[in-house]
């Protein structure tokens, strides 16, 4: 099989480092907008990952490079993602991406039809949250004759919190910013609202040394759950997980404006307020400590009229041998396996689908089990 990762960022070469691993005769194909970037990676991955110079934005090169391939993985920008959609359409290619926006999201799934028709699959926002804690929370779902409730919680954390705000930067900073101040989607009373991010502080418990932590509301974690469920379900949200005191601190600098668009002077030239504080979490919250990532969903309701809460739930630490992260390995490595599930027909619906609507949950718990994320499930009868 050939596989082809578009972009060799952090995320991306762990998703070609997860492919070569597991798939010894395969062809992988890094690509990148900077070859000494996908030179790089490939070299430190293994010798059969062959490095290529790419700018996704080139149609023309875009298809002669994914030609052949039996998926494509797009860990670039969410924003060229409908386009590389619109090319592997073209070329009747599979196709996995991380996601991000959920307008792009929607814009790919206008594609459905004709992608259905091709015989392929697209499978947008997947990753982490939005995509694995999706798929466990449908899991439990399908469990279930009637659902009254869905709580999905997810953190990535510095396993020793640095104050002030006791995190580090895990993924794009601009990307925390937007989950912080975007409008959330959730479902309440059976109905979708928004509601406003960094609301409905509560504490969560997790095993030791964690002990008691905090979680909010965020924007995108529960991306088209929302929908898919509307009707279904009376209640359901998405809460990222912190150290305790987080929240209020990150809020009064929001709440100052740090997020704002307003014009600043810096030096001479003019700046956004956000800008310039987006250039300040980076420098001040780069730590490159080790991380962990904690999750669980919780899925309430009643199987032949008995009241049941199922509940799955994981913790990952940095991985010493890989020199891999926490999030790298919750986000790129469910990718992998929905790239290496596409091209062996393991998913088989065609069409574009987001992973909870086409992801078969167990086989996924038990390929991320030999990569040593070790998800585990509760179920418990609860009270009337």
């Amino acid at each position: 099989m050939k596989f082809t990762v578009l972009g060799a960022g952090m995320m991306g070469s762990a998703v070609a480092y997860d492919l070569a691993l597991n798939g010894p005769g395969d062809e992988i194909i890094l690509a990148d907008i900077d070859f000494g970037a996908a030179s790089r990676s490939a070299r430190a991955i293994s010798p059969g990952v062959k490095p290529l110079q790419l700018d996704v934005r080139n149609v023309g090169d875009l298809l002669t490079a994914i030609e052949g391939s039996s998926a494509i993985v797009s860990a670039v920008s969410y924003s060229v993602n409908y386009s590389i959609a619109t090319a592997a359409l073209q070329a009747g290619i599979h196709m996995v991406d991380m996601g991000g926006n959920n307008d792009v999201v929607h814009q790919q799934l206008s594609l459905h039809d004709a992608v259905q028709s091709a015989g392929i699959t697209i499978v947008p926002n997947a990753g982490l949250a939005p995509g694995l804690i999706n798929v466990l929370a449908m899991a439990g779902v399908r469990e279930l004759d009637d659902v009254n409730e869905i709580r999905l919680r997810v953190g990535g954390l510095p396993q020793h919190p640095r104050p002030p705000l006791n995190y580090q930067i895990t993924f794009s900073v601009e990307g925390l910013i937007n989950e912080y101040v975007e409008k959330a989607i959730v479902i309440r009373g059976g109905k979708i609202v928004e509601v406003e991010s960094m609301t409905d502080l509560e504490e969560i418990e997790f095993p030791q040394p964690f002990g008691t932590l905090e979680a909010f509301n965020t924007s995108g974690g529960l991306s088209l759950l929302p929908e898919l469920m509307n009707g279904r379900v009376d209640s359901l949200d998405y809460k990222t997980i912190r150290y305790k005191g987080h929240c209020d601190k990150m809020r009064t600098l929001l709440d100052l404006g740090f997020a704002s668009n307003d014009p600043l002077i810096v030096g001479g030239s003019v700046r956004t307020t956000r800008e310039f504080f987006t250039d300040l979490l980076r420098k001040k919250l780069e730590f490159h400590d080790k991380d962990v990532v904690l999750a669980r969903a919780t899925i309430t309701g009643q199987r032949r009229a008995t009241p049941l809460t199922i509940a799955y739930e994981f913790v990952d630490y940095y991985d010493d041998h890989t020199r891999m992260s926490a999030m790298m390995r919750t986000t790129a490595l469910p990718v992998a396996v929905i790239a290496r599930m596409l091209a062996d027909g393991t998913i088989s619906q065609r069409g574009v689908h987001p992973p909870e609507a086409c992801v078969p949950a167990q086989q996924m718990i038990d390929e991320l089990a030999k990569r040593h994320i070790t998800i585990t499930k509760s179920i418990m009868e609860t009270s009337r």
